[in-house]
């Protein structure tokens, strides 16, 4: 007899039918005709040059011979099940997916991503732009953790960073500053009462997170709570914002640490030397489970060096 194995689909035949001593079971599990399964049976007992089954009124029985390659054919089809499941998992195994409010992603995220690509160029990188609230506070944290990582192994929050039971990272802090286009104003820079008669830009960014409105919390810090200013756009994202202030729509009080592109392109200036800090920040969110994993153990190192 030849060397050669048998066709796999013969095997894989025997092997089904021999497991559950039925050829129409054995046929359902394989999803093909009871005929076809008798077929390939048939076959393997022609190239081996043995009955491998017993038919009787009540069932099937195994020949001796069948009997005792069963545990073998059985061990065998589990080793290359194994393998096809390394196959896909060292794949699978190479793919990083990161969730975060698209502000983010467009503003800090996707002008330094190209690093991270560069360095690491076996991993697959998703981002996932949410647009659920990415604002967590208090008593909501664990629960929006869980829902930003239930389709990912990295989210970027804004937060407080009390969430426990998760691996946690400040990733960026925040101030607060009014930013315009250069060429709305006259001189490098400006006093609170220079605002008026300019168009104020509202970034949503802080009232969705604790109710406080950007502009009123700057003015307060400046102790200018009773200028009276001429009113704007208000926008939900803060992209939107910055690129209406780069455009020279108007003003807008946010976040500097999110303009770095703006800014270094000169589309965007700090008219003022005041920053108020932020009570909140981004925060890196993952499990210590996902961290075992090579591609996100990277990732977050890499986001790490960012805040350098």
């Amino acid at each position: 007899m030849s060397d050669r194995l048998p066709p796999l689909n013969a095997l894989r035949a025997f092997e089904t039918v021999a497991r559950l001593l039925s050829v129409k079971k054995a046929a359902a599990e394989l999803n093909v005709t009871p005929a076809a399964v008798s077929h390939q049976i048939k076959l393997l007992e022609d190239l081996t040059g043995r009955a491998l089954l017993i038919r009787k009124p009540r069932g099937i029985e195994l020949t001796d011979a069948a009997r005792a390659a069963l545990p073998h054919l059985a061990a065998g089809f589990d080793q290359l099940g194994q393998a096809v499941r390394e196959l896909r998992d060292s794949r699978a195994g190479l793919t990083l997916t990161v969730s975060v409010a698209p502000s983010f992603a467009t503003c800090w995220l996707m002008p330094r991503l190209h690093r991270f690509l560069t360095a690491q160029p076996d991993i697959d990188v998703r981002i996932t732009a949410r647009t659920r609230q990415s604002t967590v506070v208090g008593a909501q944290s664990r629960r929006e953790a869980e829902a930003w990582l239930a389709d990912a192994d990295v989210a970027v929050l804004l937060s407080d960073g009390d969430f426990p039971g998760f691996h946690v990272e400040r990733l960026v802090p925040l101030t607060l500053t009014p930013l315009v286009n250069p060429g709305l104003v006259g001189r490098a820079k400006l006093t609170p009462g220079d605002l008026r008669g300019m168009t104020l830009i509202h970034d949503d960014m802080g009232r969705l997170y604790d109710g406080r409105d950007f502009w009123a919390l700057w003015l307060e810090a400046a102790g200018a709570t009773r200028l009276k200013l001429k009113h704007g756009a208000q926008l939900s994202h803060t992209v939107l914002a910055l690129e209406a202030a780069a455009e020279g729509v108007g003003i807008v009080a946010t976040s500097p640490e999110l303009a770095k592109p703006q800014m270094d392109a000169k589309r965007l200036v700090a008219p003022f030397d005041l920053r108020v800090p932020l009570p909140y920040a981004y925060y890196l969110v993952t499990t210590e489970e996902a961290l075992n994993r090579s591609p996100v153990r990277a990732f977050v190192e890499w986001l790490g060096a960012q805040r350098a």
